[in-house]
């Protein structure tokens, strides 16, 4: 049996560079150990569920970036899967199977609703149930789904700890959701939470490790639909912005558009992947080219465009993406000088907010935040920034 270790070391603040690493290891470890993977993603969603995380930091500290993330992901991808262990005679038949995949289903189109941790510790209830299913003997069938829903799961509960400001417990969901995907035989959503797992790399700067990610993604995504590999495209083209690579930034996302025009049969999709439409893909190219005209302003005005169309095309219950797109909208505005725009964008970002809990959309306010300080004598700016400043000062509960 593989024991989890508790939170308090993996994230404690220390000055002892010697010692955090060393947790990273002994976690990266304990991920990535060779014992069945219900048996792991039972005890630390036990763990997790008795840990009252309300008065927790961020715990960037604890994500593992380079090699003891890559290394270890790469061999286990290599390696044969799993063969379960006979356990205890299983109870449950296809119809219950059916009933927890529309739970996990459930879960996560609320998460691409309002975004945020307020049904954080609810799906990790059911994570750890699956999970306790998976102990039981099934056929292969029904174990099949139900590690598909495992997976599913835990991606949600990394998504929802992200957006709940927990950097470290996202990656290592992500890393149980992976682990999950290979039993269930789901190569293609396995590529999914490697994209998301570079993502939230991106999100912590580190472009480097995020494009390693993604080649690895696209190299084992068989049986992706194009949907799929438009995603991926515009995972890969995120970090050549990051990097500063603007000609290779832009072949991607020419790429991700191509690969995006050309799927008219979206039957074969899998539900996972309908939050990328043409809205997603406007909406972060528009996101990118913000931030690089940061360095190059003449690119402001295509972000603006591009942020633009991703307002216009989202679908209403889109709320944690529509306050993102306007957010950076704000921010291209005023680099364009169109301060009292901006501010109205603000505004209306604001009000989405307000509806959300999500933790990643007050960051991108903070970051705003910072940025008026260069206009404080424009009284719309200065009004904005006011509304800003206790919006990001109350932050959501976790949970």
């Amino acid at each position: 049996m593989v024991c989890i270790a508790g939170d308090s070391g993996e994230v404690a603040a220390s000055s002892d560079s010697t010692v955090l690493a060393a947790s990273r290891e002994v976690y990266s470890a304990l991920l990535w150990a060779p014992a069945e993977t219900a048996e792991i993603v039972g005890q630390f969603s036990r763990k997790d569920l008795t840990v009252d995380r309300r008065e927790a930091a961020h715990a960037v500290a604890g994500v593992v970036f380079g090699s003891a993330l890559l290394e270890p992901l790469e061999r286990w991808l290599a390696g044969p899967p799993a063969h379960p262990s006979q356990g205890r005679p299983g109870g449950i038949g296809l119809q219950e199977v059916a009933q927890i995949e529309l739970a996990a289903r459930l879960f996560r189109d609320w998460d691409d609703q309002f975004g945020g941790g307020l049904r954080r510790k609810a799906v990790i209830g059911q994570l750890n149930e699956v999970a306790d299913l998976l102990r039981d003997s099934h056929s292969n069938e029904i174990r099949r789904r139900l590690y598909g829903a495992l997976a599913q799961l835990a991606e949600t509960t990394a998504i929802m700890s992200w957006d709940s400001g927990q950097q470290a417990l996202a990656q290592r969901y992500y890393i149980l959701a992976l682990r999950a995907a290979k039993p269930a035989g789901d190569t293609a959503f396995a590529s999914n939470v490697m994209a998301g797992m570079a993502r939230q790399i991106l999100y912590l700067g580190h472009p480097g490790d995020a494009l390693e990610l993604i080649r690895v993604a696209q190299d084992r995504a068989s049986g992706a639909t194009p949907r799929i590999l438009s995603m991926l495209y515009t995972r890969e083209a995120w970090a050549y912005a990051k990097q500063g690579r603007i000609s290779a930034f832009r072949r991607a996302t020419e790429k991700a558009h191509e690969v995006l025009l050309a799927a008219t049969d979206t039957s074969a999709d899998p539900h996972w992947i309908a939050y990328f439409d043409q809205a997603e893909l406007a909406g972060t190219t528009g996101g990118r080219l913000r931030d690089l005209a940061h360095v190059n302003r003449d690119l402001a005005d295509e972000a603006a465009s591009e942020i633009g169309q991703a307002i216009a095309a989202r679908r209403p219950d889109r709320l944690r993406s529509s306050a993102l797109d306007h957010i950076g909208l704000a921010e291209v505005r005023m680099l364009q000088g169109e301060f009292e725009e901006a501010a109205r964008l603000g505004h209306d970002a604001a009000d989405i907010v307000e509806q959300t809990r999500s933790d990643r959309a007050r960051v991108k306010f903070a970051n705003l935040y910072q940025y008026t300080t260069s206009y404080l004598k424009i009284p719309a700016i200065s009004e904005l920034r006011e509304r800003i400043g206790v919006l990001i000062s109350t932050s959501p509960s976790r949970n």
